[in-house]
Formats: structure tokens, sequence, C-alpha cells
């Protein structure tokens, strides 16, 4: 059985480097999930979590074109979860990156959406030539 980590200030990293391929994202998921019970996060907030990973992986597997592979890191201290989500592929603009609200009836572009709903901080660096980085936190709740 999982034990949770001490609370302290240390900040425990594990690094996960995926194929850029949809059969791949389980194991990310797997993984997040494994990292989120060591800092005993609820069931609720751990399948919140897996959620955000699936989409963050399936928009770089939808929109990083020529990216071999998706990088997920892990940063875990006793009070919060650092998840960056990194592809190298030519994504989009941008300016072109916008949450699309429930009401919106175009397809797709709910995936930002829902990890800023699941998220507590989400903040996303693209690079139309070099890839994109997304961060997100996830905080415990006391």
């Amino acid at each position: 059985m999982n034990q949770p980590l001490p609370n302290t200030d240390d900040i425990d990293v594990v690094d996960l480097r995926i194929p850029c391929k949809a059969e791949w994202v389980a194991l990310a998921r797997l993984s997040v999930a494994a990292v989120a019970s060591r800092l005993n996060f609820s069931i609720d907030e751990i399948e919140d979590i897996k959620l955000a990973v699936a989409e963050a992986c399936t928009n770089a597997i939808q929109h990083a074109h020529g990216s071999p592979f998706i990088e997920i890191k892990c940063e875990a201290t006793g009070g919060e979860l650092r998840l960056s989500v990194r592809d190298y592929g030519r994504g989009t603009r941008p300016e072109n990156i916008r949450s699309r609200e429930p009401d919106d009836d175009r397809v797709g572009g709910l995936g930002i959406f829902l990890i800023r709903s699941l998220m507590d901080d989400v903040e996303y660096d693209v690079q139309p030539d070099q890839g994109t980085l997304l961060v997100m936190v996830k905080r415990l709740t006391v």
C-alpha cells in the first residue's frame, strides 16, 4: 500500500516520456494517479488530475504535428502537484488557442476548458516551431 509523502518542502520529481500516440495516454493517466495518491489527494481529486492529463496528452496528439513523444513531469511537494506536459511538434499559433464554453456549438475545443475547470492553476507556452508546454497545478485541500 502506498504511504503518503511526508509534508516537507522537498520536491520529488517523476519524469515520463510516452510516444505521441493515443494508446499510451492510459500510461500517463496511471502514472500521475500513482503520484497523486502519494500526496493524499482524494479519489475525486485523483480522477480530476487523471482527466486533465489525458486531455493535455490528447491535445498534444491531435495538434503537435511531428512530435515523436510527449514528456510528462510530475513535481510533488507536501502541498501540491505540479504537472508539465510538453510536446515538440509544430502546433498552432498561440492566438488560436482558446477555451470553448460548454454552450459553444463548434466541434472540439473542450480540452482547455476541462483542464482549467479541474486544476487550480493552468499556464501554457506555445512556440509554433518548438512545441507546447502546458503546466497544471493541483493543491491539496485541507
